[in-house]
């Protein structure tokens, strides 16, 4: 059987902070971009990559999700425990300091970790934690 990841979802409550955020500082690239009811729904990429993509999604769009389910999201959003994503590159330093100058919420620096991996954490506009593995 040959299945691959191709897109995972996180909330956005801000566009414009979140296409900076994975443009810029994590340097994806912008596949698409769709409106729809005053919401939007952005996909972004690693660039060369094209099968691999996140989609960033209003939070609680959902018609089917209740208020009290909305207030939930919103709040565990604002703490930071409603979505993330663990990326990986080669160049966990370089990544670090991009990121960081970009503006990017440092959650955690570059460190060894006692399970085996080196690794930081950030913050996207969201509140969603990016932990980005070092490969060796």
């Amino acid at each position: 059987m040959d299945i691959t990841i191709h897109a995972g979802f996180l909330p956005h409550n801000d566009p414009e902070a979140s296409v900076a955020f994975y443009r810029d500082a994590l340097g994806f690239e912008v596949r698409n971009d769709v409106g729809y009811d005053g919401m939007r729904w952005i996909t972004v990429g690693p660039v060369g990559k094209p099968d691999t993509s996140i989609v960033l999604t209003p939070p609680a769009a959902d018609p089917g999700i209740t208020d009290d389910e909305r207030r939930t999201i919103a709040e565990m959003m604002a703490k930071g425990t409603y979505a993330g994503l663990i990326l990986a590159t080669t160049d966990l330093d370089g990544v670090f300091e991009k990121v960081e100058a970009a503006g990017g919420e440092v959650v955690q620096e570059p460190v060894d970790q006692p399970y085996g991996v080196r690794d930081c954490a950030f913050r996207d506009p969201a509140g969603n934690m990016i932990r980005i593995q070092e490969q060796r």
